[in-house]
């Protein structure tokens, strides 16, 4: 049975923790494939100070749950979870986890890269950088578009 775990928190996250929450118990994973996100210090070469993160409750969890229910249909996932905060975070804070368990490496690189790339492209969240330039709204980028694109061509 495959799990899929979706978080949309303020708090912080304990990356070890949620790791050893893909592994089943029953001792089938071969692989786990995990990604750890962060608040970078600066952004198309201005500097950032802080980052805030908007979201539709409810509506993200929806749409990050089936981003892992087609990662689970295209590889044999024995778990995959995704955490994702929201509201006011710091360069250096952690933003976003995935992990994916699964009998095999292949499986678990490919699914969680995956994941990620649909998580940036499809996933409504809105941020905002603070900086000594003011505020400004950080607009989708192209190359994530492009990165999520070509998983279309694998199908």
């Amino acid at each position: 049975m495959r799990v899929l775990t979706v978080s949309v928190q303020l708090e912080d996250f304990d990356t070890c923790a949620l790791q050893q929450q893909l592994l089943a118990g029953a001792q089938e994973e071969g692989a786990i494939a995990t990604f750890t996100g962060y608040v970078r210090a600066a952004n198309t070469g201005r500097e950032v100070h802080s980052m805030e993160l908007e979201h539709y409750p409810g509506m993200t969890q929806r749409s990050i749950q089936s981003i892992l229910e087609r990662a689970g249909d295209r590889w044999p996932l024995l778990a995959a979870s995704v955490v994702h905060r929201v509201g006011r975070l710091l360069p250096g804070d952690q933003i976003v986890w995935v992990g994916v368990s699964s009998a095999h490496r292949e499986a678990a690189f490919s699914a969680c890269e995956f994941i990620m790339d649909y998580l940036k492209n499809e996933a409504p969240f809105w941020k905002k950088e603070e900086g000594p330039q003011g505020t400004r709204w950080v607009e989708a980028r192209a190359g994530d578009s492009h990165r999520a694109s070509r998983w279309d061509e694998d199908m």
